[in-house]
């Protein structure tokens, strides 16, 4: 996600060598390199000029603490404005302590019963999916009764679709047909979520290839209808300068609330997320980054920012340990490290597969500073095809040789390789990544057990200085 935006942003921490004061001539260099690296992302060039005009005036006159390289105190005026362009928050209140938002959600729930939530965009932006994954988020989060419905009568099996969404998450569906009118829906499946005690109504509406007047006249009139609090929408990351044309039509045409901005994991660009906040006037209130139906994720402004200057995102990836690791499983392995037994291939086993539930290495790593995450990647064994095969070696084992790895000599290993259906190199290299792993584990034990902890992944991942 945003890679290239990364990669050319990165390089400016280097061009300032040796400034104690910013002037228009050493940030000079600087300026046309965040302003070509904006332009590639596909961020809409009004947005470019007033940023770069912002980060300049910021910077101009502006004294290097001695605590920073001038590179690094230029990244923080671009980080602060990266905030304050996607949220339209003030950058100076950007450097206030952060804290964990975990059960935070950006929606308005002020009325009565239902809450009604409005998916406006267009065809294949992602409505349907954002729409079940909202559903979702607040039935698993925040223990919302959530109702879905469609009012897409135009697209083929698209309130079958929806339904099938709503079965896979749990949550209940008006029925509703291609015969009917969509505003007429809308209406009816209101009326039901009220009677039925509902927390929240989603109503998902048709899109089209393109915007045209007869397609916002019905979402109009749609809107007008069932008054929902919040009006979300919905736009492909993947669109480019598209998505601002189309989010400048959407805004004219409703009282827009949020945007839901989808298909971040797969683009390399992404600059629809620094232009659509500013284009629309509304807060980019969530974010798809993958395509199951857990990847819908509160969108922050602060560490969207972190994430494309190469800081990562510590508090998404903690929030993400916090939902999906089994906290039970986890207390047992410190239990038994406190008891000097040792780490086995069972245990290893269970490493893997939580990491697995948070979304598999390339997730993780999308989240960690890029020190971290280049270092991650030069590591072929951390790759998550090898995770794969190195649970399938595992599975090969018996139970006794998972719990006592010195018994796995030649004809065992031979054994293993054959039932994994890999060669018994791999064998020994997964072997000699456990017992690199378990001489990490004693380390944790002790006063300064996570010092020596990460000087011996130093020597485990390669590029770790």
């Amino acid at each position: 996600m945003l890679d290239s935006l990364t990669n050319r942003l990165a390089g400016i921490v280097k061009t300032l060598r040796g400034q104690s004061r910013f002037t228009e001539e050493n940030i000079a260099d600087a300026l046309r390199d965040v302003r070509m690296a904006l332009l590639e992302a596909d961020v809409g060039l009004p947005v470019v000029k007033g940023f770069i005009a912002r980060v300049k005036e910021k910077a101009l006159g502006a004294d290097v603490l001695q605590s920073l390289t001038p590179g690094q105190a230029f990244v923080g005026i671009v980080h602060n404005e990266l905030i304050a362009l996607m949220s339209g928050g003030d950058a100076a209140a950007t450097t206030a302590p952060r804290v964990s938002t975990l059960n935070a959600l950006p929606l308005n729930f002020a009325t009565t019963p239902p809450a009604i939530i409005l998916m406006a965009g267009l065809q294949g932006a992602g409505k349907t999916t954002s729409a079940g994954k909202l559903a979702r988020l607040l039935k698993e989060q925040h223990k919302k009764k959530v109702l879905l419905v469609s009012a897409d009568v135009y697209r083929p099996a698209a309130i079958e679709q929806l339904k099938t969404l709503a079965a896979q998450v749990g949550v209940d569906f008006f029925a509703s047909d291609i015969a009917q009118k969509p505003v007429d829906i809308a209406v009816a499946a209101k009326q039901w979520a009220k009677t039925h005690f509902h927390d929240v109504l989603i109503i998902d509406t048709a899109g089209r290839l393109a915007i045209d007047d007869t397609m916002m006249a019905e979402i109009k009139a749609i809107h007008a209808a069932v008054t929902p609090i919040e009006t979300l929408f919905t736009v492909d990351a993947m669109q480019g300068q598209d998505a601002v044309n189309v989010a400048k039509a959407f805004s004219e045409t409703l009282p827009l609330t949020g945007v839901v901005l989808t298909k971040l994991d797969g683009d390399s660009r992404g600059g629809a997320a620094l232009s659509v906040r500013h284009i629309t006037g509304q807060p980019i209130k969530f974010a798809g980054v993958s395509e199951k139906m857990d990847g819908l994720e509160v969108f922050h402004a602060e560490r969207m920012a972190s994430r494309i200057l190469g800081m990562g995102d510590v508090l998404s990836l903690i929030e993400d340990v916090q939902k999906n690791v089994d906290v039970v499983e986890a207390k047992k392995l410190a239990d038994k490290f406190k008891s000097g037994k040792g780490f086995d291939f069972d245990d290893f086993k269970m490493q893997l597969q939580q990491m697995r539930k948070m979304g598999g290495m390339s997730a993780l790593m999308d989240k960690l500073p890029a020190q971290l995450s280049q270092a991650a990647q030069g590591a072929p064994d951390l790759q998550e095809k090898q995770m794969r095969r190195t649970e399938g070696i595992i599975n090969s084992m018996t139970p006794l040789e998972r719990r006592k790895p010195d018994l796995l000599k030649a004809t065992r290993k031979r054994r293993i390789a054959a039932g994994a259906g890999v060669t018994v190199q791999e064998v020994n290299r997964l072997i000699a990544q456990f017992e690199q792993m378990q001489k990490m584990m004693k380390m944790m034990k002790g006063a300064g057990g996570m010092a020596k902890m990460m000087r011996g992944m130093k020597g485990m991942m390669p590029g770790m200085r």
